[in-house]
């Protein structure tokens, strides 16, 4: 195995792990200051980090492989929550009522999750290569940030209208899409110069 190859199982399996995590604890809601933010907000956006850095630096078949893996990792992780639930609980275990209760809700969160996911990160390999024809494969920062900020528009209202839609007034769903995706614009622009540092430590 080249390090080549091997910078990119790294990168894969980090993608796959951010991914899983924004998925389980997406389901708990938080303030900032005003702002009402689903947790999932710490681990998703890096997702987009790692496959533009693996778009620019593998190409975007690979990096379209990678976003299908992330995908069935997610079915796969589905099956076994489904299971781990409709395990009968030992009798000395007080705990079934409260792992259901974080659990269960992760089946609508991960259904969201794939719907939002699919469509975005599809479009982001897209979009990231489409820029960087556009650009004759430079300005690596604009490809990254275009394709991430309309990725993230697309992500944040597929997920907020499937996840939380009917649990909550329609304004606050509204609010939820605009807050979090300015959340996520301003992540985008902080992650500019961490995708040239990883696009220049994979092409070593």
């Amino acid at each position: 195995m080249t390090n080549n190859t091997g910078k990119l199982i790294l990168l894969t399996g980090l993608f796959v792990t951010a991914l899983i995590a924004a998925n389980i604890i997406a389901a708990k809601l938080f303030v900032l200051g005003s702002v009402v933010l689903t947790v999932g907000i710490i681990t998703y956006p890096i997702t987009f980090l790692l496959t533009d850095t693996i778009s620019e630096v593998w190409g975007k078949k690979r990096a379209t492989q990678v976003v299908w893996m992330g995908f069935l990792a997610n079915i796969f992780m589905l099956g076994v929550l489904y299971i781990a639930r409709i395990l009968p609980p030992a009798p000395f275990w007080p705990h079934q009522e409260a792992f259901d209760l974080i659990l269960g809700a992760v089946p609508r969160i991960v259904i969201a999750s794939l719907v939002a996911y699919i469509v975005s990160q599809t479009h982001d390999v897209w979009s990231f290569h489409f820029w960087r024809h556009k650009t004759g494969g430079k300005h690596l920062w604009l490809r990254n940030n275009v394709s991430t900020m309309t990725s993230q528009l697309i992500d944040s209202v597929i997920f907020v209208t499937v996840a939380f839609y009917g649990s909550m007034p329609n304004d606050a769903l509204v609010t939820m899409i605009i807050t979090q995706y300015m959340v996520k614009l301003v992540i985008a622009v902080l992650d500019t110069p961490f995708c040239y540092m990883l696009v220049s430590w994979a092409k070593r």
